[in-house]
């Protein structure tokens, strides 16, 4: 094949195989003030075939040849030519390349963008008010070529030697260690050690003002956080969870950290939660900086959960990594599975895995969509790899490991797992061969029982009858929306029984691999819970009789992840209208005394559901019904924590008082938040760090103009990441439309990052006071926002779409996507019109008789 029939054949978003890169010799200049960067790469390649032609990728930047190097001292000069709407570069020989060796050298120069991606500028104010400048990466998905050439695709590994050109005063940091460092022409030098064999999008380097704290070694390899020099009081947190989850994961994998050090640097604009460069994580500021006196649990939890996870993905993702971005989830979902094990292994009075249940929901709700996809699904443009990063890659993976373990048991989960890493080391991975690994050791059909989970969309609904001495168990896909015709999809579902008989209990284990079986039951069964012990990522729908068993006689005995499955299991069918709303909203009286903050989490969140749908009205009726429920917890848990209370506690009495203030619209409460924020005010250690966001977003829901403007102020001048963020988003929830208007001028006007600003926009359009309002400004300003936000961000900012619940509002949102052709990657903005449609459903079935149910419901 020549050269015109190799490159015609090839996929446009891929490059062609007949030239593989080995290793690259990168030297980058930044200029801060200038927002410029120069630099050169001397690629080393193998040719496999003779040709004139080798196509790297390359976008954002301008690239000349500096010719083509053999083994023999041969040089061949080269032209390149820029395809920009293939983000690529055409290098055309003036003579051929024989099959062999080769060096490329190429020259390039870009700008230090402001988009978050690529090789980007991030700014910050010092203590003195002056504004400093730093750059940073983002490599992931397909941004390594805006910052030099590159074969920028996960299955092009090779070697990485660094040397970064930095004005003497400042820092820079790379993937491996300073090997020497050097002044030439008023410029420090910095040489780095040569990186293990990976992918490009794994490379970074942050060029600024940043101070360390003292490495802490694991074995050998030191651990940093970096910051801005201001923030360095706020790493002990993240370095001690980072510290702890590097050696469990090295225990854990059995095999040692492949780096020669671990940077975790702090960037205050970054467009994500984190990113796992080898070597050098960087991290949004909120993910990794945290005041341990002054954050809540939550808070704390993420910083956590995000640090663990990044340290997972050294071995998950940057030793090993998936072929191509269809297969994102060996990375992500197994981040996200061993993120669980390592938090909940450092703190098991967190119980980690319970709280993971709410996360498998968010699943749920996006994979209950007829446009849901496949964990695993194709992946052509850019712009598709980056829609993959979402719950289904991330939670539902997660989800479908942690059932896997459970079946099989933890230990040969395990073994398998390090089987597929030994494996695969330093190289790329695809779904058969996790499979292969895991089932070798298992010694178990694991293909035949996962892929069904994999490759296929949805989830399913498992159907539980008892007819006389036999459990009937039926599965069917769940979907929110009816569909004209069934559909036939049929998972292997492991299925964990419980059977309640008198005193004691009985446990079954069925696979459930066809449309229904029978389970045979023993005599004096008085109560059965499928799902015992909440692992199968399936939704259970107990008929009536058994619902009602559970509920008035096992319900003890249910763990807290049994009682949330329950709940939540029970709206799902109701918003897709398999059970009446009427029957769930009497349900949740059930649990007016409830002490587990994920049942609550539930039960919040359908309350939520049904404000956002109902009449201005008859709102009054829906915050009767919060009271109702809430009261008695509220009641129960008081004000102030008590001796020997666990995190977890505190955590449910700041979302249950949050609650009664805003969607209960207490007034007594509404009053002590006020008091006990200005005592906060006067005097932070008097209140209980868990409470006060639930302040804040209740002062905010009352808030006049007086609060808006002290809250912008505390938002300004906030001491933490964390504090930050509270103030942001609780300008997203005043009532007034011209406060509200003055948010939303905010995110364009460089008052707000953007790395936050689509968020409150969304959150602006999911505020029931402030929707029609946010909706108008984005259609407006969307042209503005499309070339200020982050793509990214941009597309979490459509997500808002799904708080426009009036068939007027559906209705408009359709038409301006329409008319503006905008494409958010992948099935994502399908998606989003989905989970409109079936909220508007749920209102048009639901909506005229919503306010008699729910005084039904108060009395029941």
């Amino acid at each position: 094949m020549n050269d015109d029939e190799l490159l015609r054949s090839s996929d446009p978003y891929r490059l062609p195989r007949h030239v593989i890169p080995s290793h690259y010799d990168l030297r980058l200049e930044p200029d801060l003030p200038a927002a410029t960067f120069t630099g050169r790469v001397a690629i080393t390649l193998t040719v496999k075939q003779e040709t004139r032609t080798i196509l790297v990728n390359a976008t954002d930047l301008f690239v000349a040849s500096n010719g083509i190097e053999g083994q023999n001292g041969r040089k061949i000069d080269a032209t390149v030519e820029l395809e920009p709407s293939l983000q690529r570069a055409r290098i055309v020989c003036h003579q051929s390349l024989a099959p062999g060796e080769w060096r490329l050298n190429l020259s390039f120069h870009g700008t230090l963008n402001n988009q978050l991606r690529g090789f980007y500028r991030s700014t910050y104010k010092d203590t003195s008010g002056t504004v400093r400048t730093l750059a940073a990466t983002q490599f992931e998905a397909t941004d390594a070529r805006r910052a030099f050439p590159c074969w920028d695709e996960p299955d092009f590994k090779a070697v990485f030697l660094t040397t970064l050109i930095v004005d003497p005063q400042l820092t820079a940091i790379s993937n491996t260690s300073v090997v020497a460092e050097s002044l030439e022409q008023n410029k420090k030098v910095v040489r780095f050690a040569e990186t293990i064999k990976m992918s490009t999008y794994l490379v970074a380097f942050v060029v600024g003002q940043l101070q360390s704290t003292k490495p802490v070694c694991i074995g050998k390899t030191p651990l940093r956080i970096w910051t801005v020099p201001e923030k360095q009081n706020l790493t002990a947190f993240g370095q001690e969870i980072a510290v702890a989850s590097l050696k469990f994961f090295e225990d854990y994998y059995g095999i040692l950290y492949p780096g020669d050090k671990l940077d975790l640097v702090a960037i205050p604009d970054f467009a994500s939660g984190a990113m796992e460069n080898f070597g050098a994580i960087t991290f949004r500021e909120t993910a990794l900086l945290v005041d341990p006196r002054a954050g809540t649990h939550a808070e704390l939890g993420r910083v956590a959960d995000v640090v663990s996870h990044e340290n997972a993905h050294m071995w998950f993702g940057d030793l090993v990594t998936m072929s191509w971005w269809n297969g994102l989830w060996l990375n992500e979902a197994f981040a996200t599975f061993m993120e669980m094990l390592a938090v909940d292994a450092w703190k098991p009075e967190w119980k980690r895995w319970e709280t993971f249940s709410v996360a498998r929901a968010a699943a749920f709700s996006v994979d209950g969509l007829t446009s849901t996809r496949a964990i695993e699904y194709p992946v052509r443009a850019p712009k598709d790899a980056e829609a993959m990063f979402d719950v289904l890659t991330y939670e539902k993976g997660a989800s479908v490991l942690r059932m896997l373990e459970q079946y099989i048991g933890p230990t040969v989960f395990r073994d398998g797992v390090r089987q597929y890493l030994r494996t695969h080391a330093y190289g790329n991975a695809d779904t058969k061969d996790l499979w292969t690994a895991i089932g070798a050791v298992a010694h178990q059909p694991v293909p035949e029982l996962m892929n069904g989970w994999i490759f296929q969309p949805g989830f399913p609904l498992v159907t539980a009858e008892v007819s006389g001495r036999e459990l009937k168990l039926s599965q069917q896909r769940f979907t929110y929306l009816t569909q004209p015709h069934p559909s036939e999809e049929l998972w292997h579902i492991p299925i964990q029984i419980r059977l309640t008989i008198g005193d004691r209990t009985e446990k079954r284990q069925v696979l459930l691999t066809e449309p229904e079986a029978t389970v045979p039951l023993p005599t004096g069964v008085t109560a059965l819970l499928v799902n015992a012990e909440g692992h199968g990522f399936y939704r259970v729908h107990h008929d009536g009789a058994l619902l009602q068993q559970l509920l008035d006689q096992d319900r003890d005995r249910l763990a807290p992840i049994e009682r949330f499955n329950l709940a939540s299991d029970a709206w799902a069918t109701t918003v897709a209208g398999l059970m009446p709303l009427g029957d769930y909203l009497t349900l949740t009286a059930y649990f007016k005394s409830e002490r587990d903050k994920n049942v609550w989490a539930v039960l919040l969140d359908s309350f939520s559901f049904l404000n956002r749908i109902i009449v201005p009205h008859d709102r009054a009726s829906l915050e009767a019904l919060v009271c109702d429920r809430v009261s008695p917890s509220v009641k129960n848990l008081g004000w102030d924590p008590q001796p020997g209370e666990s995190n977890l506690i505190r955590q449910l009495r700041g979302d249950l008082l949050g609650a009664l203030g805003r969607k209960g619209n207490d007034q007594a409460t509404q009053q002590q938040a006020v008091e006990r924020y200005r005592q906060y005010r006067n005097d932070p250690s008097a209140v209980d760090p868990n409470l006060v966001p639930a302040l804040v977003g209740i002062l905010a829901h009352i808030g006049d103009e007086a609060r808006y403007e002290e809250f912008v102020e505390r938002y300004r001048t906030a001491a933490t990441p964390q504090e930050e963020r509270r103030y942001l988003f609780s300008l997203a929830m005043f009532h007034s439309p011209e406060l509200l208007s003055r948010t939303l001028t905010k995110t364009i006007n460089g008052e707000i990052r953007t790395q936050d600003a689509p968020f409150i926009v969304a959150a602006t359009m999911m505020n029931v006071h402030g929707r029609e309002l946010a909706w108008e400004f984005v259609k407006t300003h969307w042209d503005e926002m499309d070339r200020l936000f982050p793509k990214q961000g941009l597309r979490r900012m459509c997500g808002g779409i799904i708080g426009l619940v009036t068939p007027e509002l559906e209705q408009d949102v359709h038409k301006f996507f329409a008319a503006r052709k905008i494409d958010l990657g992948g099935k994502t903005l399908d998606q989003y019109l989905e989970q409109l449609r079936v909220t508007v459903s749920f209102r048009e079935r639901e909506g005229r008789t919503i306010k008699a149910m729910l005084a039904n419901a108060i009395q029941s």
